[in-house]
């Protein structure tokens, strides 16, 4: 047991596990899906540079489940492949599926929903990683500040595509506002903390649901201010809290290929 465990009082330990587990298993999913496009996204520069936000946000995962791990709550590769879908604590909209298809098998995806989902959520994390850098558990403090380096320019690259396609042809700003309405109809527990609501916010472990949601309104006005548009808001009914552990099948399927080759041989060095 590390000294930083032991000076937790088991409440606070709760709300930090809880939080982790949110921010850990947004990351795993959203760059799982990001993963999926790779080999086809528009052109070769976008695969390369898409496929890079992927693999630094599978890192941003890592850290995260590793901190997990130091607080005693297992392996850490375990806790990223072998829990099932009930103890996920993801965001519904970072667990669904990018479009029609499979990866393998005649894949037809959605590049608006990608791009939407993308700028939406980075924007999201980011106003996360801001407010993590002075969170009053050090060790996930230390940890967003190596995440927000990163960070920047994931966020500079899916702005660039969203206001370029709400730019671009009649057809391409169709795509793009029903894209935002299908990522909206998602977004509601993005910066939902679930049942640790009280004690996250207690802890001073990050700023509160509203101050985040603040945030990131604010954040992405003045974007939709230059392209005469008005900043879609934040469902307050949810149909499903992933971070209660509620999800849809989108999750299950994905969890299936996820860990299929981490559970073939779950003791192997990985």
């Amino acid at each position: 047991m590390s000294s930083i465990e032991n000076v937790l009082s088991a409440e606070n330990k709760e709300a930090i596990t809880s939080l982790l587990f949110q921010l850990a298993d947004d990351d795993l999913l959203y760059s799982y899906r990001g993963s999926e496009w790779l080999g086809l996204a528009p052109h070769i520069e976008e695969d390369v540079a898409s496929s890079s936000i992927s693999q630094d946000s599978m890192g941003h995962a890592a850290m995260y489940y590793k901190l997990l791990e130091d607080l005693g709550g297992g392996n850490a590769d375990d806790l990223a492949h072998l829990r099932p879908a009930s103890e996920r604590r993801n965001s519904v909209l970072t667990e669904r599926v990018n479009g029609e298809g499979y990866y393998m098998e005649a894949p037809n995806y959605d590049w608006a929903y990608q791009v939407v989902r993308s700028y939406f959520y980075t924007q999201a994390k980011k106003v996360k990683v801001d407010s993590l850098c002075q969170s009053s558990y050090r060790p996930a403090a230390e940890a967003a500040v190596k995440v927000r380096m990163e960070l920047y320019y994931h966020r500079l690259h899916w702005e660039t595509w969203f206001k370029q396609l709400l730019s671009s042809t009649d057809v391409a700003k169709k795509k793009m506002k029903e894209a935002i309405t299908r990522v909206m109809n998602d977004f509601g527990d993005v910066f939902s903390f679930g049942n640790q609501k009280q004690a996250i916010e207690t802890y001073k472990l990050i700023d509160s649901e509203e101050i985040l949601k603040e945030n990131w309104i604010a954040s992405i006005e003045p974007v939709f201010a230059a392209l005469q548009m008005d900043v879609p808001s934040i469902p307050e009914t949810l149909a499903n809290n992933g971070r209660n552990g509620e999800h849809t099948v989108d999750l299950d399927e994905a969890l299936l290929t996820l860990s299929e080759v981490y559970k073939s041989d779950p003791v192997a060095n990985w």
